[in-house]
Order: structure tokens, then sequence, then C-alpha cells
């Protein structure tokens, strides 16, 4: 029997437990229990585990809706969700972006300012044309496609983090986000977890039947924030989340696309 003066506690919480906790918190709009205890550190290597839960949450909505509603109804339905899911977190960053490589010079002041701009919006309705396009296609494999998608715009901010620096690294530049950078352990380290969770979805899908047309998403997570970071010099919290919804979008759109060829 423990002693009255002894506190009742919880086991302590090891570290990776406490940034699956953190990433959890900062990635989705979902409730946390009481434990683990949450850390934010190196949460971005989890990203892809959350993005994989939100997908699976999309995914089961898009079933729901399966003969039942109209398919342009359960494609706007199921984007809302995947929006309200995340808390429309990355869909700022990539209209922030946008506005910030149209203001040239004024690139960071522009993507600081919290007013969307016109470059902003474009982008915005760019992406849910690209994703509404894609899932009209895509039609009854549309839930494994978007479990990929999910996964794969998580992965590409982790190619953002390890091969450019950040933006705001500056004196009076210090941005949010920039704890990612800061807790960076290295490629090996930060994208094991997304590794692990790539070799458990690979066979699932194939399955599923998508024995390969999941892995184009490499293309975009590469691409994308590598683009990204060439044109501006290192990347922000911004264009971590532009990563993740260009990424997504142009995964599904590719998925699509190769399934929609003949004898694919």
């Amino acid at each position: 029997m423990a002693s009255p003066q002894a506190p009742l506690r919880l086991a302590t919480t090891p570290g990776w437990l406490a940034d699956l906790a953190g990433a959890w918190i900062f990635y989705s709009v979902l409730p946390l229990p009481p434990w683990p205890r949450p850390r934010f550190e190196r949460i971005a290597r989890f990203a892809p585990w959350i993005g994989a839960l939100l997908g699976a949450i999309e995914a089961l909505a898009w079933r729901l809706g399966q003969g039942h509603l109209p398919l342009l109804a359960q494609v706007a339905l199921v984007l809302a969700l995947a929006i309200w899911l995340s808390g429309g977190l990355h869909l700022d960053g990539a209209m922030d972006t946008a506005d910030g490589l149209a203001a040239g010079d004024r690139c960071l002041e522009a993507m600081r300012d919290s007013r969307v701009g016109a470059s902003g919006v474009q982008a915005l309705v760019l992406l849910l044309l690209l994703r509404a396009a894609a899932l009209v296609t895509l039609a009854a494999a549309a839930p494994w496609a978007l479990v990929w998608a999910s996964v794969w715009g998580r992965i590409a901010p982790l190619v953002a983090m390890g091969a450019f620096p950040y933006l705001r690294d500056n004196p009076g530049q210090g941005g949010s986000a920039g704890f990612h950078r800061r807790h960076w352990a290295g490629f090996g380290q930060e994208l094991l977890p997304a590794l692990l969770l790539l070799g458990l979805l690979g066979p699932w899908s194939a399955v599923a039947g998508l024995p390969w047309q999941g892995w184009l998403g490499l293309v975009p997570a590469v691409l994308v924030p590598w683009g990204l970071g060439r044109r501006l010099g290192g990347h922000s919290g911004d264009t971590y989340g532009a990563c993740v919804e260009w990424t997504g979008s142009w995964t599904l759109l590719l998925i699509a696309l190769a399934l929609a060829v003949p004898g694919s």
C-alpha cells in the first residue's frame, strides 16, 4: 500500500510517447486523454502517423456516404471533414505561402500578414479543385488514396526540415514552428516512424487493389519541399503547411490518373 505522503502518479511517459501525444494535439483537433502528457519537441516524426489516422477517418466517411449521397456531395463533405480534422492548419500555411511567393522580396513579411491576399485565395481554390477532381475520378478507390495522400503529405515537411534551413531563425523573426528544426535529430531518426508506417501501409494497400499506385506520392513528397526550399532559400511553418497540402493533393491526382490508365 502506498504511503499517504507519496502522491499517486502515473508511470513516467516515455519521450517518444510524449512526442506522439504532442503530435496528436498539434496536428489534429481530436481530443487527447489525460495520459500520456504531451511534449512538443520531436513531434514532426509522428505527423505521418497522425496523417494516417486522419486519412482513415476521411476514408470511413467516404465509405459511409457511398451509395447514399450524390458523388459531388460526398466529395464536398469529405473535403470539409479533412479541413476540420486538421483545424485548417496546413491550408492556412498554403495560402500564406502563395501570398509570400507573389510578394517577391517581401516574402516573409507577406507570409506573416494575417490577411489573405489574392494569391492565397487562388491557391485555396486550386487545391480544392485538384482534390475534388481526383476524388471524383477515384470513386470507389478513394478511401485508400485518401490515406496515402494524408501520409505522404506529412512526410513532405520532414524532407523540408532536413534539407533546408528555417527561414525565421534570424533575430526578431522567431517563427512558432522553428522548434521542428531546433529538435531535428537527422534524417535517420526523424524518418524512422514514417518508414515503419509505409512498411505497414504498402502490403495492406496492395491487398485492397493499389499494389504500387500509392507509392506515387513519393514524387511530390520530395519535389514539393525541394522546389519551395530552392525558391525561398529555406522553409517556415507556412511552407511546411504548403508542403502538406500540395503533396497530398498531387498524390490524390497521381493515383487517380494512374488508375484511369487502361490495364493499371
